[in-house]
């Protein structure tokens, strides 16, 4: 299982950075895909993955994708009220067909999963976002990374005993700790290359440490769905990991707080 793990979490570090080296393009491409996956699972935990309203999550995921390349980020929001619209409108023509339920369900994969996952390729869309983007993953994995050591050493007190009993306050506060020294190195690596990132480490540690905090909300909201549900997994596509949902979780939260510290401290 862990060499399985390791090769598989290999190969996907390999995709993600050749997607986000080739350019917006390529990282669009990719983000839709696993936005796609990640709904699809989402839905087929409620059941919903076959039926019409599920296609009608599929096909908004890549519209709202397709949006944010070709055209001004402006026409998004008129794509999420249509989105709403037909929605609602199947819950009342098809009544009692879908229980309201059902129909919040329906809404969840699309707002919770694909908008949010496409801050990712919103930050790649920035100047120098070929760096930038990075931070995410500092922040999400370089937290699950640190967290995991520290409570395997030395974590004592449960978390949230309930939801997720193997995590502990003293691996949070080390997957925090973490990310902001991870942070901090990535300024130190990466700001001496680009003169409009000449900005000093603490600025990147303060990104990465503020950014682990949505990634630990990512984590255990997704294991929260997990449990109401009675599932392991959300699916078998990436070997040893599980599925999008359980890979991806922590940058649900963290790709749109990175995105707008990154705006707020230094990117026009």
């Amino acid at each position: 299982m862990f060499i399985t793990r390791t090769i598989s979490g290999f190969i996907l570090v390999v995709i993600v950075a050749l997607a986000f080296y080739l350019g917006p393009l390529a990282t669009n491409i990719l983000m839709c895909f696993v936005s796609l996956v990640g709904v699809m699972e989402l839905l087929r935990v409620y059941k919903l993955n076959k039926r019409v309203i599920g296609w009608i999550n599929y096909i908004f995921t890549i519209g709202y994708y397709a949006l944010l390349y070709f055209m001004d980020d402006r026409f998004t929001l008129p794509l999420i009220v249509l989105y709403v619209l037909i929605i609602m409108a199947l819950f009342v023509l098809t009544y009692p067909k879908y229980t309201d339920k059902e129909i919040l369900e329906g809404f969840l994969p699309f707002f919770y999963v694909a908008m949010m996952l496409s801050f990712v390729y919103r930050i790649r869309g920035l100047e120098h976002g070929g760096i930038l983007v990075i931070l995410i993953f500092v922040s999400s994995w370089g937290n699950d990374t640190c967290a995991y050591l520290v409570g395997r050493a030395i974590g004592k007190h449960k978390m949230s005993p309930k939801l997720s009993p193997k995590k502990s306050v003293e691996g949070l506060i080390g997957g925090i700790v973490g990310a902001a020294l991870l942070g901090a190195l990535f300024g130190f690596l990466f700001n001496r290359y680009v003169d409009t990132l000449a900005m000093a480490p603490v600025i990147f540690a303060v990104i990465g440490g503020i950014g682990a905090l949505p990634a630990v909300v990512g984590d255990l909201a997704a294991s929260a769905i997990k449990r109401n549900n009675d599932i392991k997994d959300y699916g078998k596509l990436i070997p040893g990991h599980g599925g999008v949902m359980d890979r991806f979780d922590s940058i649900i939260f963290t790709a749109p707080i990175v995105y707008y510290l990154l705006i707020f401290m230094f990117v026009k």
